[in-house]
């Protein structure tokens, strides 16, 4: 039998005046919150909502299996006693500007209190934002404590080789008409590839251009900051910064077919120092496995790679990937500097990078860059040498040999003959 039956009529919002009876309206870049309205996209407010989507992204799918199985009872709303972010951030002067946060809700963190009217008269306003304090245990950074490149100081780095560590978790919030310009196309034309390319799942995308907030079912940011989360906003404290895109097998369990978990534990170790000395370190850890284009497809791509004439080569390292998924990336950097204004960040002094796109997205979005670290050689997996060469002759960031243009040719995939 099925534990939660079905009852009633199954109301659709895919025309306007079918689910906003009462949400308040968004007016994305207002400084002020009331103004601005709070991003409703609970599934217990279906009347009351102002977004396209719901809240926790893909894992919204697991919610449906939940009440589906009767194991979540339909229509919860969280209690939110207690949950306030432990270390305040911003408000910001980015948080005002439509155009410079587009991809997260900059009120998100703090809905507990700014939008605690709406709270109280019965809008199910959820966070999109927590905040939180942790320590973090690395067998790489006990390692740099028995190398002594690293020293236990009883603040940032503690006797038993944890480090502590502001920890916040971000939820994707899209403003489409801030998106569609970041990627220059038009706001239709996005809307349009949004509805069909995930099969006709959000109708609202093509019937309600009166929502211009969409929620999209992928994964957000984990953050993890080290020092004092202020002094991320301030020019005059040196910021070591590493903006990471997960990778699983490297990260979590060591593959080592990539620089990933490497680069990572090294920025991690940048950023203790650099705490250490005053400054302040921050690891932007984005949900983007196997460059966006998913785990099946990278790994389809490491049989192809291998079992290629000649062998794993760097002169065909990006193009055996477009050849199975069509593009070489899809990680697309332009909504990655978001965070970083949200954060109230300005300048980067050191960022432990050799990504140019990163680089460049960065830095076109306002935020200057001093000093830019690549991975140490020595620790560059054998079987990762080849993604590093290719990188490194694509143009990625190097203190070594500039690539010339035959290099940059044969990565390419073009015949040089």
């Amino acid at each position: 039998m099925d534990p939660t039956p079905a009852t009633g009529h199954i109301r659709l919002t895919s025309h306007p005046g079918q689910g906003t009876d009462a949400a308040p309206a968004i007016r994305w870049g207002a400084a002020d919150p009331q103004a601005r309205g709070p991003v409703v996209g609970s599934t217990s407010s279906r009347s009351q909502r102002n977004v396209i989507g719901t809240h926790s992204g893909s894992y919204g799918v697991y919610r449906a299996l939940a009440v589906a199985a009767g194991h979540l009872e339909r229509g919860h709303r969280a209690d939110l006693t207690d949950t306030a972010p432990t270390d305040a951030v911003g408000p910001y002067p980015a948080w005002a500007d439509a155009h410079r946060i587009v991809s997260i809700d900059p009120w998100g963190a703090s809905v507990q209190t700014v939008f605690a009217a709406g709270l109280a008269s019965g809008i199910d306003i959820r966070p999109t934002i927590a905040v939180t304090q942790a320590h973090i245990h690395l067998p790489e950074i006990r390692q740099a404590i028995a190398f002594q490149r690293l020293a236990v100081d009883g603040r940032v780095l503690l006797a038993d080789g944890s480090a502590t560590v502001t920890k916040i978790a971000v939820e994707p919030v899209w403003w489409l008409p801030g998106v569609a310009a970041r990627f220059k196309v038009g706001e239709t034309a996005l809307r349009r590839a949004l509805f069909e390319e995930t099969g006709g799942m959000y109708p609202e995308l093509v019937t309600r251009s009166d929502l211009e907030v969409f929620l999209p079912p992928i994964g957000g940011q984990t953050l993890y900051v080290f020092g004092d989360v202020r002094d991320l906003a301030d020019e005059r404290v040196t910021l070591t910064a590493r903006v990471h895109d997960e990778c699983n097998g490297s990260d979590v369990f060591g593959s080592d077919i990539c620089t990933c978990r490497p680069y990572l534990t090294h920025a991690i170790e940048e950023c203790v120092r650099g705490a250490q000395q005053g400054g302040v370190g921050l690891i932007a850890y984005s949900r983007k496995e196997g460059r966006a284009l998913g785990e099946v497809t990278k790994f389809l791509v490491y049989n192809a790679r291998k079992r290629q004439q000649g062998g794993d080569r760097a002169d065909k390292y990006f193009l055996r990937t477009e050849c199975v998924a069509g593009v070489q990336d899809m990680r697309f950097q332009e909504l990655m500097p978001d965070v970083l204004h949200w954060l109230g960040i300005t300048k980067i002094h050191r960022l432990v990078s050799m990504s140019n796109d990163k680089y460049d997205a960065i830095t076109g979005s306002g935020i200057a860059v001093g000093e830019r670290i690549k991975i140490p050689d020595a620790l560059v997996p054998a079987d990762a040498r080849v993604e590093i060469e290719a990188k490194i002759a694509a143009g990625y960031y190097t203190d070594g040999r500039v690539p010339s243009a035959d290099d940059l040719a044969r990565v390419q995939g073009r015949s040089l003959e």
